[in-house]
């Protein structure tokens, strides 16, 4: 195959389709030279329109967490689908799920689903308004939430009073969120949290344990609800939360991307205070209760459990970032490398405009290697230390062309 096939569908996409995409997966957010079209995925690779492969660390920007088609989450959705998926009510496996959810999740005393991140999240608000029948969230500048209105990054589309109730503060800053609080003041519904900060095209960081312990005691005096976004790492780092890591529990949150291994699927648990404004409040969807994404949930988190995931994808994180140190290094090409290990991101130094990170991402591209030169990479419990090695391969040719374009640093 050539270009040609990818290009055939981007202009058939532009007649029929605003921009010919839109949101987080347009190929224009990319550097020119990305594919936007793909057509088969397979444990840690996948193949473009255009018959070239890659080994992914993009994972689906996330939902891809035992590798495209693991065995054991298609044979369960592949039962479900046989049986039932989109009914008048619910399937039994809806129960089971709830249940799973209980039980791994510490905080969770109930559990509710729908399809989204953003659906999730948007629960998580009201939810905690309906409980403590207040109005005002803090929120961290600059954090992603969703492409809901109170949330979106863009402001197209968007009114001011869409975010009237908002307070922002800075992650990881105790100070600035205590004012945030105080600023609040006893019209305090809840805080916003994610999981880890990964704003894009910026040097992630971990919660500090001080932090969170700050978002924990405010909510504890002010009876606000601390609603963690576990969105983007939830199940990569922790199968019961993300913030078990830091010995903080929250008393709402919200799940997506892994959860069903690339099998549309959102959750909501939350602590037994909140049960009641959980029933109380009114959203729905005509999917929500797709029986065949639940029962790949099951599959999904048990297999998580059973074999230690978080564990494999923190070592297999952990042999990229070496390698990559030890590349770039070699080439004297100056990095940095931030986040967990399971969900990496790389940033060259003196890159303002990104020129360094693109040509470094446009030629592992060129050498069977997708990555992403601002936003967080993912790897998944199917990458083992050959295809880890192999894409070491690459990276070191893309290395090599990053010092020769650009100089030594």
């Amino acid at each position: 195959m050539s270009d040609a096939t990818d290009l055939e569908l981007r202009d058939r996409a532009k007649k029929v389709i605003p921009s010919g995409m839109w949101g987080h997966l347009h190929v224009a957010r990319q550097p020119v030279g990305y594919p936007q079209y793909f057509v088969r995925g397979e444990g840690c690779r996948i193949w473009d329109a255009n018959g070239r492969e890659y080994i992914d660390f993009m994972c689906s920007y996330g939902p891809i967490v035992l590798g495209h088609h693991d065995p054991d989450v298609d044979r369960a959705a592949a039962a479900q689908a046989v049986a039932g998926d989109c009914l008048n009510g619910p399937a039994p496996v809806l129960v089971d799920l709830a249940e799973l959810m209980v039980e791994t999740v510490p905080h969770a005393d109930w559990a509710t689903f729908q399809k989204n991140g953003t659906d999730a999240m948007q629960a998580c608000v009201m939810i905690a308004r309906a409980g403590t029948g207040r109005r005002k969230l803090l929120v961290a500048r600059k954090a992603y939430h969703g492409a809901a209105l109170w949330c979106t990054p863009s402001q197209a589309g968007v009114l001011p009073e869409d975010r009237t109730h908002q307070i922002f503060y800075d992650y990881n800053d105790v100070a600035s969120l205590e004012a945030a609080a105080a600023e609040a003041g006893d019209d305090l519904a809840g805080v916003l949290v994610t999981a880890i900060r990964h704003d894009l095209g910026r040097d992630h960081e971990m919660p500090t344990p001080a932090f969170a312990a700050a978002a924990r005691r405010i909510c504890d005096r002010t009876g606000a609800a601390l609603i963690l976004d576990d969105v983007r790492a939830s199940f990569r780092l922790d199968v019961g939360g993300s913030w078990e890591l830091v010995g903080v529990r929250p008393d709402l949150a919200g799940y997506s991307k892994a959860i069903g291994n690339g099998h549309p699927l959102a959750a909501v648990t939350g602590s037994e205070r909140f049960r009641d404004a959980g029933a109380r409040i009114f959203v729905t969807g005509s999917f929500w209760c797709a029986a065949v994404p639940m029962a790949a949930a099951i599959a999904t988190i048990r297999k998580l459990k059973e074999i230690d995931g978080p564990a494999r994808m923190r070592a297999a994180g952990e042999r990229l970032r070496a390698g990559l140190a030890a590349q770039a290094a070699a080439h004297g090409v100056a990095i940095r490398q931030s986040g967990p290990p399971q969900m990496p991101l790389v940033l060259f130094e003196d890159d303002a405009d990104v020129a360094k990170g693109s040509a470094f991402c446009l030629e592992a591209l060129k050498h069977g290697v997708y990555l992403h030169p601002v936003h967080t990479m993912f790897l998944s419990t199917a990458h083992g230390d050959a295809e880890i090695d192999r894409a070491l391969e690459g990276t070191d040719r893309a290395f090599r062309a990053v010092a020769e374009r650009f100089g030594h640093d």
